[in-house]
C-alpha cells in the first residue's frame, strides 16, 4: 500500500495514556492498529484501481532486500532535573532585560529521551536509544524604518552534559543581544552582484540547506490519472557522474563518526529506521556526484539495495534518507588571510566598490510563517524551487579591509547549481550541528526529527546574487515598549 498518494491517508499513531493501566494501553494499541490495518487496505485498493488507468515506465520492487539484524541495547534514562533547567534558562533569558534594543526574545530548554523499537517479518530486532535535547535562544528588534530583525542561537546535543557551561552561554546570548543592536543601526544594504565569501559557520549552513538535502533520492509516488502528485525530485537525480561541485572539492556522509576534532557529532548511530547498518559513504568524488543516499525503497537508476540512510519517516508512506555527518573537504585550500585576499582581489579586478563576506545564516530558520510563504512564493515566481535562508550577519568589505555591516539583504536564485562557481575553499573547517526536520528552513517544526552535523570550510564563490526584498515594512511602535524589570521607571 506503499508509495501511492493517499498512503499516507490514516494516522501513524495514536495516543496513550499516561496512567501505567494495562487494560487501557492494551485498548489503545489495539485501536491503533486497527486504524492503521483499514487505512493500508484501503489505501492498497485505491492503488490497484489507479494501476490499471496507467502504465508505469519501469517496474520496480516494492522493497529492497536487507539482511536481518539483531541488536538490543539496554533502557538507560538520561538525568535531566526540570528545577535546575527552569532556573538555568531563566537566568540566561535575563541577560536580555538589560538591552532595550531587543523587543522581544526568549530562551526555552527541550529534552526528549526515548528508545526506538523496530521489529520486522524478516527476523530483524533492534532497540535503541533516540535521545536529543536542544537549548534555543531566540531574539528580535526593529530598526527605525520598521524593518524587523533577529537573530538566534540553537545548541542540539545527544547528552545535556555537552552543552556549553553557564559562563560561556551566557555570554553568547549576550553576543546576541548586541547583534540585535548592531544590525539595527547598520545601514540597508543595496543590490548587490559579485564575489561574496561564506565565512566560517556560514559556509557549513549553506552546505546543509543547499547541497545536503539534494543527496535523498525519493521515489515518485502514483497517482490517479490526470491528477500529479505533489512531488519535488532531487536535482542530482539521473545526475550520478556530473560535475556538482568544484573539481577540487569532495564530500563523505559518515554516520560512524562520533566526533570531530573533538566536538560530539549528532549524526553517529548503528541501524537506521529500517535495521540496516550504515557506512562511510563517498557522495562527491572530484567534484562529480558518485552516489546518493538511499533506503529500502527501490528508485530508478543502477542502484541495488539501501545504504542505511532511512532517517525518518517520509511522504506516501516509505522512509525518507537524509545526511548524517556530512564532511565537505577539499584538496585544494588556502588559508583565511589569502581567502580575503581573494576576495578583494576579484572585487579589484570588476571594478566593484566592494565585496560581501557572510558570516551567519538564519538556518534554521526562526522566521514567521507568513515571511516563509512570502519567500517561497517570491521563488517560485523567480523560476526557483524553494529559497534559501536570510542571511543574518552581512558585511561589506571595501578595498583597503575596513568592513561595514549591513542589513535587509536576502540571497537571489541560489540554488545547488551556484555551487559550482566556488573559486577557493579555507584551510580551516567548522562544524554546524541542526536538526533535520525535513521542512525546508524551519527551526520549529515538529515531529520526527534526524539529529545532523556538517563539517564544512569557509567557501569564497565568484558570483552571488543578494537583493532587499519588496516587502512593506511594520510601521515603528506608538508608545515606548514597557520596562522589563519590576524596578524600571
Amino acid at each position: 500500500n506503499s508509495n501511492y498518494v493517499f498512503s499516507d491517508g490514516g494516522s501513524r499513531g495514536g495516543e496513550l495514556t499516561l496512567d501505567n493501566d494495562y487494560s487501557v494501553l492494551r485498548r489503545n494499541f489495539w485501536l491503533v492498529t486497527d486504524n492503521a490495518f483499514k487505512n493500508a487496505v484501503e489505501a492498497i485498493t485505491r492503488k490497484r484501481a489507479a494501476l490499471k488507468n496507467i502504465s508505469e515506465p519501469e517496474a520496480l520492487a516494492d522493497l529492497w532486500p536487507a539482511k536481518p539484524v539483531q541488536h538490543i541495547q539496554p533502557i538507560v534514562r538520561a538525568s535531566v532535573s526540570a528545577d535546575a533547567w527552569t532556573h538555568r534558562v531563566r537566568d540566561l533569558s535575563r541577560v536580555f532585560a538589560s538591552h532595550p534594543d531587543v523587543l522581544s526574545s526568549g530562551v526555552n530548554f527541550e529534552s526528549s529521551d526515548a528508545m526506538f523499537y523496530l521489529v520486522n517479518s524478516e527476523g530483524s530486532a533492534i532497540r535503541v536509544p533516540d535521545r536529543i535535547s536542544t537549548l534555543q535562544v531566540r531574539a528580535a528588534g526593529q530598526a527605525k524604518d520598521g524593518m524587523s530583525l533577529r537573530d538566534s542561537l540553537v545548541f542540539p546535543v545527544l547528552d545535556p552534559g555537552n552543552l556549553p557551561s553557564d559562563a560561556d552561554l551566557r555570554k553568547q546570548v549576550e553576543a546576541v543581544a548586541q547583534n540585535i543592536k548592531a544590525v539595527s543601526q547598520a545601514p540597508v544594504g543595496e543590490t548587490y552582484s559579485g564575489p561574496v565569501l561564506f565565512e566560517g559557520v556560514a559556509g557549513a549552513q549553506i552546505m546543509a540547506e543547499v547541497l545536503g538535502p539534494q543527496f535523498a533520492l525519493t521515489r515518485r509516488p502514483i497517482a490517479e490519472p490526470g491528477r500529479p502528485a505533489p512531488f519535488l525530485p532531487s536535482e542530482f537525480e539521473g545526475r550520478i557522474g556530473s560535475r556538482v561541485l568544484p573539481d577540487f572539492m569532495d564530500v563523505v556522509d559518515d554516520p560512524t563518526q562520533k566526533a570531530w576534532n573533538g566536538i560530539p557529532l549528532l549524526g553517529f548511530y548503528e541501524h537506521d529506521y529500517e535495521g540496516v547498518p550504515p557506512t562511510p559513504l563517498t557522495l562527491v568524488e572530484g567534484g562529480k556526484l558518485k552516489n546518493v543516499l538511499l533506503t529500502r525503497q527501490p528508485v530508478r537508476g543502477s542502484f541495488e539495495a539501501s545504504n542505511g540512510r532511512a532517517r525518518v519517516p517520509g511522504s506516501f508512506g516509505a522512509n525518507a534518507a537524509s545526511i548524517t555527518n556530512l564532511f565537505v573537504k577539499a584538496t585544494e585550500t588556502v588559508k583565511k588571510e589569502e581567502l580575503r585576499a581573494r576576495l578583494l582581489k576579484i572585487v579589484q579586478d570588476r571594478g566593484k566598490p566592494y565585496g560581501v563576506i557572510v558570516r551567519k545564516m538564519d538556518f534554521p530558520t526562526t522566521a514567521p510563517n507568513d515571511e516563509l510563504r512570502r519567500r517561497f512564493m517570491s521563488a517560485q515566481q523567480g523560476g526557483g524551487a524553494r529559497p534559501v535562508s536570510t542571511p543574518l550577519h552581512v558585511y561589506r568589505v571595501y578595498p583597503d579591509g575596513k568592513e561595514e555591516l549591513v542589513r535587509g539583504l536576502i540571497l537571489r536564485a541560489f540554488s545547488v547549481r551556484t555551487l559550482r562557481d566556488i573559486v577557493a575553499v579555507s584551510d580551516e573547517s567548522f562544524a554546524f550541528h541542526y536538526m533535520n526536520t525535513l521542512a525546508p528552513m524551519s527551526m520549529g517544526g515538529t515531529g520526527y526529527v534526524a539529529p545532523t552535523s556538517v563539517v564544512a570550510p569557509s567557501l569564497l564563490f565568484d558570483d552571488v546574487e543578494l537583493e532587499r526584498p519588496q516587502d512593506d515594512l511594520p510601521k515603528l511602535p506608538i508608545v515606548p515598549a514597557p520596562p522589563l524589570s519590576a524596578t524600571a521607571r
